[in-house]
């Protein structure tokens, strides 16, 4: 850690700053702007991130922490903030642009700083964090007002965010801050937020900083949002929409895109405090930007097309959820144990007008598929979807099902599932940014069979696996969701194992499973629209077939007549009965 260094700059009509700076001299130059209500403290670890190859500057914003208090509200007007914060840049930088990162009101002042002509030329780039132009803002909000528009639930949905906004025009705020919301404020933030509180965050000056800091959204609010402006910059622009934003919505920045020539989105994971909850990933974010601009390269995000992974890609649900993606845009990594398999599969996602590659895998190989998962992140980043479908069927009494029977079926249908989502989930958490986890589980993980233990026991623990993965990654912008299809037509009835029995009855009922599973007319395409429902919705649970519906509604209100069902062989098959001597080799 290196030193830090504070001294005071003269900002608009000449209020004192209190300025900090720590890190590298000759680097390039990285100013903080923090937001309402806090102080330049809340940057302290992510500065502490960034020091090593940078030029670190913090600064209290005008009423808060050590700078000085403005004479009434016409101080915190917007044209005041935007010549402090040049001022700062002209002091820290007077020879180089600096590059500039905000967060919550120091991103809202900052945006207004870089689509300043005046002011743009004094910043080589901009990350922005919970802080939408104001200018933006107000368009959003007539777009989304004028008759036929159909946004109305956005609008609802951003205005129940913002409920803040109308509470800090009445004389309420002010006196909440000082009665009592002061010292609960701290423990909001590390429970609901999940930020790191320090002796110095939210710091011993947050009442009277809150309570003057009203003043911010009373003097420009309103007088932004409601005259909107057509804004633009040409700073190189990196905009993190976090997902569990409680006061930002990521629909409220749809379209920010047209603010700036060069512009990067990262929907990330984590909540409104990201410099506080995620500050290893923000350094790493900004470090990145600010990168490519020095060596006079494009900013790079998430890749522009979406990278989806599917394993068991080679037929069925695997190929056709393959397809439905590719139809979207998606990069698809086709894996199958058959190698022409997901050859093919990606050969057809190739010809629906999508970029695709395969690998032959084995999801039992736990270290083929952490290096697949390595390949892929050194590649494309972390993957946007990754879908577990490989799996195996396998039908028989319990007394009959061998332990080498369910280490094959636990291996593939569960360790698959938990080899996927392990090293990939571990990827999308490291990477920081939102993602999907699908697992292929069955209708079977809730509809008990006397003639499938082995089958349904392996899909039930995905079912499980999955509720406990999405409560686990839901605070990390990663939705995790389980897709329970019935009696699909994929072709795996013809190759499920009916142990304890000999080779013509094992054939007698593939036969009579495939005529039944095609009778119901389930193609896999339905399964694949499922999924795209789950993603898009971030569905805990898709069910797919009426006799999923029905094993779901069985489990919940009738669960008699369920242990009742599980008691009834449900495949047809001829009369006659096992090899006894089958079951025991």
């Amino acid at each position: 850690m290196t030193e830090l260094r504070s001294r005071t700059v003269a900002g608009w009509g000449g209020l004192s700053l209190a300025v900090h700076e720590r890190g590298r001299a000759g680097a390039p130059t990285v100013i903080l702007v923090h937001g309402y209500p806090d102080n330049h403290h809340v940057w302290d670890l992510v500065a502490e991130n960034l020091e090593a190859d940078h030029h670190v500057v913090t600064y209290d914003v005008r009423g808060a922490g050590g700078s000085g208090v403005p004479n009434g509200r016409s101080g915190y007007r917007m044209e005041a903030l935007v010549a402090d914060l040049v001022a700062v840049a002209d002091a820290v930088s007077p020879d180089r642009p600096v590059h500039l990162v905000g967060h919550d009101w120091g991103s809202i002042q900052s945006w207004a700083a870089v689509t300043d002509p005046g002011a743009a030329p004094r910043f080589a780039s901009y990350t922005s964090m919970s802080g939408p132009s104001l200018d933006h803002v107000g368009g959003w909000i007539r777009a989304r007002m004028r008759p036929g528009a159909g946004h109305w639930r956005e609008l609802l949905d951003q205005a129940t965010h913002s409920w803040y906004i109308y509470a800090f025009h009445t004389p309420l705020a002010p006196f909440a801050w000082r009665h009592g919301l002061a010292r609960l404020w701290p423990m909001m933030l590390e429970r609901r937020e999940g930020a790191t509180i320090d002796e110095n965050w939210p710091g011993p000056s947050l009442a009277t900083d809150a309570a003057r800091g009203v003043d911010l959204y009373r003097a420009n609010i309103f007088q932004h949002t409601g005259r909107p402006e057509r804004v633009h910059t040409e700073v190189p622009v990196q905009l993190l929409v976090a997902s569990g934003d409680a006061f930002v919505t990521p629909s409220l920045v749809d379209g920010m895109e047209d603010l700036a020539t060069t512009f990067v989105r990262r929907d990330v994971g984590g909540r409104h405090w990201l410099p506080r909850s995620r500050p290893g990933q923000v350094a790493r974010w900004v470090s990145e930007h600010v990168a490519a601009v020095e060596a006079g390269a494009k900013p790079a995000g998430r890749s522009p097309a979406p990278v989806v992974v599917v394993t068991g890609a080679g037929s069925g649900i695997g190929r056709s959820v393959c397809l439905a993606f590719a139809q979207r845009g998606a990069h698809i990594i086709a894996t199958d144990l058959s190698a022409d398999a997901a050859e093919h599969t990606a050969g057809l996602c190739r010809s629906a007008g999508a970029t695709a590659e395969f690998h032959q895998m084995d999801v039992t190989d736990g270290a083929a598929m952490e290096a697949l998962a390595a390949k892929v992140g050194a590649e494309h980043g972390a993957p946007t979807v990754v879908v577990n479908n490989a799996g195996i069927g396998m039908a028989g009494s319990f007394l009959d099902t061998t332990y080498d029977d369910w280490e094959q079926i636990l291996g593939v249908n569960l360790w698959g599932v938990i080899r996927g989502s392990r090293a990939f989930g571990r990827l999308m958490v490291d990477n920081g940014e939102i993602g999907h986890i699908v697992n292929v589980a069955s209708a079977a993980a809730f509809t008990p069979s006397r003639s499938l233990s082995a089958y349904a026991t392996s899909k039930a623990a995905v079912l499980m696996l999955t509720e406990c993965l999405r409560a686990e990654l839901a605070d990390r912008g990663i939705g995790v969701s389980a897709i329970c299809p019935g009696f699909v037509d994929t072709g795996i009835a013809t190759t499920t194992r009916y142990v304890g029995f000999d080779a013509d009855e094992q054939d007698s009922r593939r036969q009579a499973a495939d005529r039944l599973y095609k009778r119901r007319h389930i193609t896999p395409e339905i399964v694949a629209d499922a999924v795209l429902r789950a993603v898009d919705g971030d569905r805990p649970l898709m069910a797919v077939a009426t006799e999923a519906h029905l094993g779901l509604f069985s489990l919940r209100f009738t669960p008699r007549l369920r242990r009742a069902i599980a008691r009834i062989d449900l495949i047809p098959s001829p009369s006659r009965h096992p090899d006894p001597s089958a079951a025991r080799t």
